[in-house]
């Protein structure tokens, strides 16, 4: 599995060397508000039961 990761990791930073700044950032933006997104979603039912 940990394997897998890297070559997985190796091929996305590679793709990412390919292609144009705005559509690096825009890729990014998108990841890291899917990131909080999903962090928001976990956390706040943890909130509830405490």
């Amino acid at each position: 599995m940990l394997l897998f990761a890297l070559v997985l990791l190796g091929v996305l930073a590679g793709a990412a060397v390919h292609t144009s700044m705005p559509v690096f950032l825009l890729a990014a933006g998108a990841i890291g508000a899917w990131l909080l997104l999903f962090g928001a979603r976990e956390h706040l039912p943890r909130l509830r039961r405490h």
